[in-house]
């Protein structure tokens, strides 16, 4: 029969990092920021306190590391892809977009990884995947940062808005009816103060979040290329 002292060693083994980590995008994902706490974590784990922190010293690292353990199985080509820098750019700004949208308390920690820690890991992975096929597209070196910044903060913002968006949907309005109340009221504005709003509005009324995003990748894309790609000036 094993003894207490062996039980309790097996169950510290158990409880790695990761698994730590697993039940804080759990919360994080079913109850946002506020619903972490390392009371929760202790009862969805059921082990103590002490346990978790031998891993994880505060709330802040935890953020970090649920943040970075979702940017890793985001920051992936799809299967199938050509391999050439457009699709390959394309294909990870939709996986953050998916991702950010599944998980709606990922648009923020991003933003504060990239204003208050540039130096931890997640802005380095994202300027990594996504300024290796910048550079592959054949910008010039002086360009680069320019050009992936473009793009962080085109994914982000766009993929974030969308996934607050969402979260507001996600109290049981439908979209479709929202959108075709949005539309109407655009339509009720004054006709000369908002005439560009009034043109736009059935557009804004029947669009697919998707399809929009990866157009404004294609926009973002076709600037750079456009400003930057020796061949594009001549």
């Amino acid at each position: 029969m094993a003894t207490k002292k062996q039980r309790a060693g097996r169950r510290t083994d158990a409880l790695s990092k990761e698994r730590i980590v697993e039940a804080a995008v759990e919360l994080l994902d079913a109850a946002g920021e506020g619903g972490l706490t390392f009371k929760a974590l202790t009862e969805r784990l059921a082990t103590g306190p002490g346990a978790i922190y031998w891993h994880v010293a505060n709330k802040g690292e935890l953020l970090a590391a649920a943040t970075d353990a979702v940017l890793g199985d985001t920051l992936t080509v799809p299967a199938g892809s050509s391999g050439a820098p457009l699709d390959e750019i394309r294909g990870v700004a939709l996986g953050l977009f998916d991702a950010i949208v599944e998980h709606h308390w990922l648009a923020t920690q991003f933003a504060l990884q990239l204003s208050r820690k540039p130096w931890g890991s997640v802005t380095p992975r994202l300027f990594e995947t996504l300024g290796r096929q910048v550079r592959a597209l054949g910008i010039p070196q002086g360009d680069w940062f320019t050009a992936t910044s473009a793009l962080v903060h085109y994914v982000l913002g766009a993929a974030g808005q969308n996934a607050a968006n969402a979260r507001t949907l996600g109290s049981g309005v439908d979209r479709a009816e929202f959108l075709d109340t949005a539309s109407k009221a655009w339509k009720e504005l004054d006709p000369v103060d908002f005439s560009f709003t009034h043109a736009i509005a059935d557009q804004m009324r029947g669009h697919d979040d998707r399809e929009q995003f990866l157009a404004g990748i294609d926009l973002v894309l076709t600037g750079i290329t456009a400003a930057h790609l020796p061949s594009a000036a001549t």
